[in-house]
């Protein structure tokens, strides 16, 4: 009896061996050969699939080579420096091409039909990629990462925070912001006059990270940038660690292992849901004085309150995801193209003083109280110059989604469901057969006819802030703040770049300048 007992167990562990060895096979070795068959019999090459890890360490290789790349401040090519991988295979196969992460099948889709196509879809197609845990972790389960019947409710509850209303209160709140700002710059100033020299030197990037997280503070949060500095601290440490696993074979179940990795992401992630309760807890607290409020929070609370009755929109774990969606993401992007701006204004100094005139001449000089959102509006010329800006360094420099199922893209080629479709934006915009010969080039009176006008061969070219139904639901929000902050520094001082800035953009999941931006401010009124 024990004997034929032993004898099944064992039959049924080598039943089961067998089949999670046949599964191996099939999941390392067979599936990624018939899925670059019938690829490559449509038409579709790529690198070749190589065993367990893709073509991970090809791009880590090409990513290795282009990270001592320094350019002249006048090249904007970052291409060989942030997506090298790019820049080596569409040569090769074409702008539609397969690669792959581990044994992820990822089509790069930098062709504008298809792309059109997969941003403007409505059925659920192409959902967000929701695969890796950190990335998770950072962004939150809110806006930005949900998909389907979830997307619509959190859509449903975040959407009012950002019309036009809401907006126009929220302008004089930036402008605030930006104004207490440079007056930190002004005192700095001042101090070196005192000494005989006439110019500061500012490292503008830190300033545009805090200064952004102290403006999403406010008017969204109804706090400051002090009450939730923990928060961006942390999600800035995660975000650095997210990327370090975007190159990585991720093993299922890995994530959950005490790694030294995994331990600090728990943490950071305890760290940032703490706060953010406490923030909750005391606009709670507050509600019977004041009520939910009107910002984000408050629309968010409002949805939740159990005495309005019917159905309840968003849990709590689902507000604090939110509250993380517009910590990172409207913090983190608006810092960045801050500083792309800057450093674009620096380089191009005829262009800094038509647009210091612009503003002046439509919201007056240093001494007038700050601008209002109608006279934001009127800067056409800081417009364009912020359009071209997002169009050679746009803070998110690719766009990825996950087929749900096979579908056919156009053009007739037919991806396999699980597929990762990755779009290079920033390739994309530098597409010369879009945007023309001076596709290099920084031009921003290409945008005088409007965006869909400045690549005439293709309508909605500008990808920045993606396009369709899962465009950025804060982009009116960016352009607002970006155009307040301009204007509160033109209005006062004069920038050139230093000599100690290295040009070298690279990506970490947003666009940055790999060694900052340090710049010299001086006196607009001293020239």
């Amino acid at each position: 009896m024990t004997t034929g007992y032993g004898w099944l167990v064992s039959a049924a562990l080598a039943a089961a061996l067998a089949s999670w060895a046949f599964n191996v096979v099939v999941h390392l070795v067979w599936r990624p050969r018939e899925v670059e068959r019938r690829l490559r019999a449509q038409g579709v090459r790529g690198p070749g699939y190589r065993f367990f890890h893709g073509n991970l360490r090809d791009v880590r290789r090409l990513r290795a080579a282009g990270a001592g790349v320094k350019l002249d401040v006048a090249d904007h090519d970052f291409i060989p420096i942030a997506q090298p991988q790019f820049r080596e295979w569409i040569p090769l196969y074409g702008r539609v091409f397969l690669y792959w992460f581990g044994t992820t099948p990822n089509i790069c889709v930098a062709d504008y039909a298809m792309a059109k196509q997969v941003l403007a879809d409505r059925t659920g197609l192409f959902p967000k990629n929701r695969t890796n845990a950190n990335l998770l972790r950072l962004l939150g389960d809110g806006l930005v990462m949900a998909n389907g019947d979830d997307w619509q409710r959190h859509k449903k509850v975040v959407h009012p925070a950002f019309n036009m209303d809401k907006l126009k209160m929220m302008t004089a709140t930036m402008a605030d912001c930006a104004r207490s700002m440079v007056t930190g710059w002004e005192a700095q100033l001042a101090s070196q006059q005192k000494k005989g020299c006439q110019q500061v030197t500012i490292e503008l990037s830190d300033q545009f990270e805090e200064l952004t997280a102290d403006v999403i503070s406010h008017t969204a949060f109804g706090s400051s940038y002090k009450d939730g500095k923990q928060v961006f601290q942390a999600l800035k440490e995660l975000q650095f660690i997210t990327f370090s696993t975007l190159f990585s074979v991720q093993i299922p179940g890995s994530r959950y292992l005490p790694t030294e990795k995994n331990r600090r992401v728990w943490k950071l992630d305890r760290e940032v849901r703490s706060t953010l309760t406490k923030i909750i807890k005391n606009r709670l607290a507050a509600k019977d004085k004041a009520g939910y409020g009107n910002d984000l929070l408050g629309l968010m609370l409002e949805a939740c309150a159990p005495e309005h009755g019917g159905d309840q929109l968003l849990s709590m774990d689902e507000i604090i995801d939110e509250c993380k969606t517009f910590f990172f993401a409207g913090q983190e992007t608006t810092s960045h193209l801050l500083t792309w701006v800057m450093f674009l204004l620096s380089t191009h100094p005829e262009w800094q003083d038509k647009l210091r005139d612009e503003v002046r001449r439509e919201c007056g000089d240093r001494d007038n109280r700050a601008p209002t959102h109608e006279m934001l509006n009127k800067l056409k010329l800081m417009n364009l110059f912020v359009l071209e800006t997002l169009r050679l360094y746009s803070p998110v420099p690719l766009i990825r989604r996950r087929t749900k199922t096979a579908v056919e893209l156009a053009g007739g080629v037919v991806v396999p469901e699980g597929s990762i479709l990755t779009l290079p934006i920033a390739t994309m915009h530098r597409d010369r057969e879009v945007w023309g010969d001076d596709a290099g080039e920084f031009n921003p009176l290409r945008f005088d006819g409007g965006a869909t006008a400045a690549a005439p061969r293709n309508m909605s070219a500008l990808l920045a802030f993606s396009s369709g139904p899962r465009s950025c639901i804060g982009q009116n929000f960016a352009m607002i703040e970006v155009r307040a902050v301009v204007a509160a520094i033109l209005q006062r001082f004069r920038l050139e770049l230093s000599p100690e800035y290295v040009h070298a953009p690279t990506d970490v999941i947003t666009l940055r300048p790999k060694y900052g931006l340090p710049m010299i401010v001086t006196s607009a009124d001293d020239a």
